[in-house]
């Protein structure tokens, strides 16, 4: 096989995909199509576009996602690295300034000189050479068909939403004050406090609310991680108030004490203009958007520099599909990495994109993998989860502690959970520090 592989698709696996195998001495066919035509999602040229939230979520290793990124940045990852230079701050979270990361991405790969970028929509898989696809959960029309047709998948989606963006300067901090839950990260966070009679006005209003249409959205197959606040709402009075609505942990200055619920607003840019709102995905229309969380108080008279929007996710049948390496069983030429595959979320997305671009790179240069991460590690664990053929009824999945291998052993005490995942994350980035040198090694003899 020669030495050039074609990844479709220029979001957050693609790019990683692309740079592992550049890293390789790898021509890459790189075809990102938002220059001819967006998806409902998109806005922005640059590649690695987040659409949901600006949080790429916990960051310390004891959780599983927060272990997931430490494991990537053993392995040199692009995104990792694009995350840590566009870093805001974000209590415990990891958290960027979206056209930064972006930005730095899309240099990166634009300046990377075995990546050859072709800026149209590809419609049917390639029927010779390597190809990974990592076209995303957006994936539609002619090449979602040839995807149909290739796997003889059915129709398999659920709904996702992007909470609103709100800017700094309108939000009113007579009523609104800076904090973290449990003061962790500094006064990281805008909290907008409400009292019980302003809750429950909030609730009624939110849960009569007018809906914008969504083709297929009857049946509310919706990502538990990102249910909209208007489907959280329909579960009970209460339910919010236990999600992004909890006070715990929280005090508002103006009372001394901790509010009956309470907002939390998230920068969303290095300058501190822009601000989400936290859990608050949504699929109101959007004069209903202002209409209703104009009753937090806070949020008055709040500008909305991005309304909050619900779209389509597809993804594959994986374990009927998919081996550990990301490649289709029926035709080992072909990868898939990202959403598509069943993956959920920005850092498993990568994480996928990294292990399909490596796996890609050892195809092309006949060579066996030279290490394997297996489920020790959060990324190996993934892998093995989404090819795993026992699976009967697959829905996506985010990094968790439940997918990877037990600890041996007993831990007691009120700590046990930290000591026990602490335990998980040395037993892992162990493997993953490995895993890096074998790589360098290897890298550096194809140098040679």
């Amino acid at each position: 096989m020669s030495h050039k592989v074609t990844v479709i698709g220029a979001g957050l696996a693609g790019c990683e995909a692309a740079r592992i195998l550049s890293r390789f001495g790898i021509r890459v066919d790189l075809y990102e199509m938002k220059k001819t035509r967006k998806s409902p999602a998109h806005h922005s040229d640059n590649y690695a576009e987040l659409v949901c939230s600006n949080s790429l979520r916990a960051a310390n290793k004891e959780n599983a996602v927060g272990l997931l990124k430490e494991e990537l940045r053993c392995v040199g990852s692009l995104i990792m690295e694009a995350a840590d230079a566009s870093a805001v701050p974000a209590g415990g979270a990891l958290a960027v300034d979206r056209d930064e990361f972006s930005s730095y991405i899309t240099d990166r790969i634009r300046n990377d000189s075995n990546i050859t970028i072709h800026e149209e929509e590809v419609t049917k898989i390639p029927g010779e050479g390597i190809v990974i696809v990592a076209t995303g959960p957006l994936t539609d029309g002619e090449l979602y068909d040839d995807i149909k047709r290739l796997t003889g998948e059915d129709d398999l989606h659920f709904f996702d939403a992007a909470a609103p963006i709100v800017s700094r300067e309108s939000i009113d901090m007579t009523k609104a004050f800076k904090a973290s839950r449990y003061g962790k990260g500094g006064d990281d966070y805008i909290n907008c406090p409400m009292t019980k009679d302003e809750y429950l006005d909030f609730y009624h209003e939110l849960i009569n609310a007018e809906r914008a249409d969504v083709k297929g959205f009857d049946k509310e197959i919706v990502f538990e991680g990102c249910m909209p606040i208007e489907t959280m709402a329909s579960r009970g009075e209460d339910t919010m108030r236990f999600g992004p609505l909890k006070p715990v942990g929280l005090v508002d200055p103006n009372t001394g004490e901790e509010p009956y619920a309470c907002l939390q607003l998230r920068q969303d840019d290095r300058e501190s203009s822009m601000y989400n709102l936290v859990g608050f995905q949504t699929r109101l229309k959007f004069p209903e958007q202002k209409r209703v969380f104009g009753t937090i108080p806070g949020l008055e008279n709040a500008e909305y520099l991005k309304m909050g929007v619900m779209h389509r996710n597809t993804y594959l049948n994986s374990p009927m599909l998919l081996n550990s390496d990301y490649s289709l069983r029926s035709d080992g030429r072909i990868f898939f990495a990202g959403q598509i595959t069943g993956v959920e979320g920005y850092i498993e997305s990568t994480a996928s994109g990294f292990l399909a671009g490596y796996y890609a790179a050892c195809k092309a240069l006949e060579i066996e993998p030279p290490f394997i991460p297996d489920a020790d590690t959060v990324m190996g664990s993934m892998a093995m989860y989404v090819s795993d053929h026992n699976i009967t009824k697959f829905v996506p999945m985010n990094a968790n502690f439940g997918i990877v291998n037990k600890m041996p052993g007993k831990f007691k005490g009120k700590n046990k959970k930290k000591e026990k995942n602490g335990a998980i994350a040395e037993r892992s980035l162990e493997k993953m520090l490995c895993f890096a040198n074998i790589l360098d090694r290897t890298l550096d003899e194809g140098d040679k």
